[in-house]
């Protein structure tokens, strides 16, 4: 009877480091965004925009903050933070133009995506989404995109290459 006993316990807390293993691995699923950043894109008009992107962690390493700003006056600020209970990343954004934005995120692959719930508007479910990719640790692109069939096929709205600052 001990023996089952101890097996039992041995199982509990097996289950258990890998469960705390696993949150730990999906909370620092957006840490690679973590740095000093110089953001470029080509408007459509063909001109080069630039910004600079502060990502820091901040209380006690749970959130991730996001401070941009570009030069032309356009400022914004996100949080990140995974929520261990339901297994998902959630990033509320704001901006000085009045925007605002609240996303969840999934992986696909080497993929990071933040996606808006899909809304109704004029008779189409439009949704929005941005896709971090090509992470190295000197670089990465970063892709927004809209969908006005419910995500199933996207549309590109702004693409950013993304330098880590030295």
């Amino acid at each position: 009877m001990r023996n089952i006993l101890s097996i039992v316990i041995l199982i509990f807390l097996s289950d258990n480091l890998l469960a705390q293993q696993t949150i730990a691995k999906d909370s620092a699923l957006f840490d690679f965004w973590v740095g000093e950043w110089d953001a470029s894109w080509t408007n459509e008009d063909g001109t080069r925009g630039t910004a600079h992107n502060s990502i820091k962690k901040i209380l006690d390493g749970k959130v991730i903050q996001e401070s941009f700003v570009d030069p032309q006056g356009f400022k914004g600020t996100s949080i990140s933070v995974y929520n261990p209970q339901r297994k998902t990343w959630h990033q509320a954004w704001a901006d000085n133009q009045g925007g605002y934005f609240n996303f969840l995120g999934e992986v696909d692959g080497n993929k990071r995506i933040f996606r808006t719930p899909t809304r109704e508007v004029g008779g189409k479910a439009v949704t929005q989404r941005m896709i971090f990719y090509d992470i190295t640790g000197s670089s990465m692109t970063w892709d927004w995109e809209l969908s006005n069939d419910g995500g199933k096929t996207w549309k590109l709205q702004w693409r950013i290459n993304y330098t880590r600052k030295q």
